[in-house]
C-alpha cells in the first residue's frame, strides 16, 4: 500500500526527530443543485463517519455527499441507507463513486470532491490527511491524528502545508466547539479560579469494541483483514484507548494548560480482561508534569462492571472548575458560576464552523493543538507501556513506527506483542557515531 510506503519515505527524507444542531426538517430537505454546491467525500463509513457526514450535511444545506470510501462495501451501503433517510435529496453517491479497498481514500480524494471527512481507523489518518492536503481539499479530521511518532511527524507536516495553502482543517476534538466548555475554559483563562494547581481527568467506561475470540476468525481471513475489522484492539490501528478515546480528556488537559506541551510523563497501565488476540491495555493512569510542580492526572478504563466516570476537576488557587458532574460545567470557589445558556450539539457546531469558514473564504486550522493533544496521548501510552518516565523532547525524537512496511488486504502481519512495562523499550534513535556527527556538522 502506497500510504505506508509514504510514511517511510517521509521519515527517510525529513528525519523523524526533525520532523448547527442538525438543520430543521425543512432545511434538511432542501436540494443542493447549484454551482456553489460543496461536494463532500467520506473516508471511513462506520458509525462515527456516518455521524460526521450527517452533521456536515446538516451544517450546510447546499452541500451534497457524492463519494464514499471504505474497505467494506456493506459499510458504504449501510451508511447511505442511514443518511438517505434524513437527507434524501443530498446523498448522491453514484456506483462509480463508491471506492472499496485500502487505497480507496486516494481514489475518493481524486474524484472531484471539495471537502473530505476523514473517519477511518486513526492508524491511517496521517497518510489520508497528507493526501487530502496535497490535493487541496478542505478537511474534517476525526481524532486522533496519529498512533505513533512517525505518524505524528507526517500529520504535522500536513498541517503546516495546509496552512501554507490556506486550507481548512477542523479537528474532531469536539469539546473545543462546545458552547458550555468554551465559556468554562474562557473563565479559566481569565483567572476566575486563579492559577491552575492540579487537574484530575477521568474517562472510565466499559469495553468499546471487545476483541472476538480467535475461534471467531473466518477460515482463510488474512492477518491484515482480521486486524482492520477489529481495529480498536490493535495499537497500530487505534493507538490504544488512551489515544483513541481518552484523548478527549488529554485534549482538555492541554486546553487548560494553555496548549503548551508537558515536561514529562510517568504512567501505569495493563490488561485485566483476558484476550486471545490484540495488543492493547484496558486501563491507564498517566501523570503529566507541566512545570512549576503542577501535575495533571489522566485515568481511563474500559472494564465492564466498574464505576463509570467521565469528569474533569481543574483546581486553582481560588476555586475549582468542574466539568462532567451534572449537565453543565460550574466553578466552585470565590467566584461561583454555572453555565446556564443554550448548549448546542458540539458535533454539529464543529461542522458549522468548517462550512461557514469555507463559505466566507476564511481559514480554520486546528492543526497545532490537535497534533499536540495527539502526541500527549501517545506520550501517556508509551510511558505506561515501557514503565519509564518520558520527556517531551524524547517524544519529539522518538522513531516509533507501528505499521507494517507494506499493507495489502491479504497480507500476513504480526503486530507488536502485548506491552510489558519494564521490558518493552521506548524507541529512540541510536546515538550517532562521532565521525557521522562531524560530517553532519561540516555539511551544515
Amino acid at each position: 500500500m502506497t500510504s505506508l510506503l509514504t510514511r517511510r519515505q517521509f521519515a527517510q527524507t525529513t528525519g523523524a526527530a526533525a520532523i448547527l444542531t442538525a438543520s430543521s426538517t425543512l432545511r434538511a430537505q432542501q436540494k443542493a443543485d447549484s454551482s456553489e454546491t460543496l461536494r463532500i467525500g467520506l473516508v471511513g463509513c462506520g458509525g462515527r463517519g456516518t455521524g460526521a457526514a450527517s452533521q456536515a450535511l446538516g451544517a450546510d444545506y447546499n452541500a451534497k455527499l457524492v463519494a464514499m470510501a471504505d474497505v467494506d462495501e456493506k459499510q458504504i451501503e449501510g451508511s447511505i441507507n442511514s443518511l438517505s433517510q434524513k437527507y434524501p435529496d443530498r446523498v448522491d453517491v453514484k456506483p462509480d463513486k463508491k471506492f472499496i479497498g485500502l487505497d480507496a481514500y486516494q481514489k475518493l480524494i481524486d474524484s472531484g470532491v471539495d471537502v473530505v471527512l476523514l473517519a477511518s481507523p486513526p492508524g491511517f489518518r496521517p497518510v489520508h490527511l497528507m493526501a487530502a492536503v496535497d490535493a487541496g481539499k478542505h478537511i474534517f479530521a476525526e481524532k486522533p491524528m496519529a498512533v505513533d511518532t512517525i505518524g505524528y511527524h507526517l500529520a504535522m507536516a500536513a498541517v503546516k502545508k495546509a496552512a501554507e495553502k490556506k486550507l481548512n482543517i477542523v479537528a474532531g476534538y469536539c469539546w473545543r466547539y462546545s458552547t458550555s466548555r468554551k465559556e468554562a475554559f474562557s473563565r479559566l483563562q481569565d483567572g476566575q479560579i486563579g492559577d491552575v494547581t492540579s487537574i484530575l481527568a477521568t474517562y472510565h467506561t466499559g469495553p468499546v469494541k471487545p476483541m472476538p475470540p480467535a475461534s471467531g476468525r473466518p477460515a482463510g481471513m488474512s492477518d491484515v483483514e482480521w486486524q482492520v475489522r477489529n481495529w480498536y484492539n490493535f495499537s497500530w490501528l487505534s493507538g490504544d484507548s488512551i489515544v483513541e478515546q481518552a484523548v478527549h480528556s488529554v485534549d482538555k488537559l492541554c486546553w487548560a494548560m494553555g496548549d503548551k506541551p508537558p515536561l514529562s510523563c510517568i504512567a501505569t497501565g495493563g490488561r485485566q480482561i483476558p484476550a486471545e488476540d490484540g495488543n492493547i491495555f484496558d486501563h491507564f493512569h498517566a501523570a503529566y508534569e507541566w512545570g512549576n510542580g503542577i501535575y495533571c492526572h489522566l485515568a481511563n478504563r474500559q472494564i465492564k462492571g466498574c464505576q463509570g466516570h467521565n469528569q474533569d476537576i481543574i483546581r486553582g488557587e481560588k476555586g475549582a472548575l468542574i466539568i462532567g458532574k451534572g449537565a453543565a460545567p460550574f466553578i466552585d470557589g470565590q467566584k461561583r458560576w454555572r453555565f446556564k445558556g443554550e448548549d448546542k450539539n458540539m458535533y454539529d457546531l464543529e461542522h458549522e464552523a468548517l462550512f461557514n469558514a469555507i463559505r466566507k473564504g476564511e481559514v480554520i486550522n486546528d492543526g497545532n493543538r490537535m497534533m499536540l493533544s495527539t502526541l500527549v496521548g501517545i506520550m501517556g501510552r508509551e510511558a505506561a507501556y515501557t514503565g519509564q518516565l518520558l520527556t517531551w523532547q524524547q517524544m519529539l525524537d522518538c522513531t516509533q513506527d507501528l505499521a507494517p512496511d507494506t499493507l495489502k488486504w491479504g497480507d500476513s502481519f504480526k503486530p507488536t506483542p502485548m506491552p510489558m512495562p519494564g521490558i518493552t523499550k521506548f524507541q529512540i534513535p541510536e546515538p550517532k557515531k562521532p565521525e557521522d556527527q562531524a560530517k553532519e556538522n561540516k555539511g551544515a
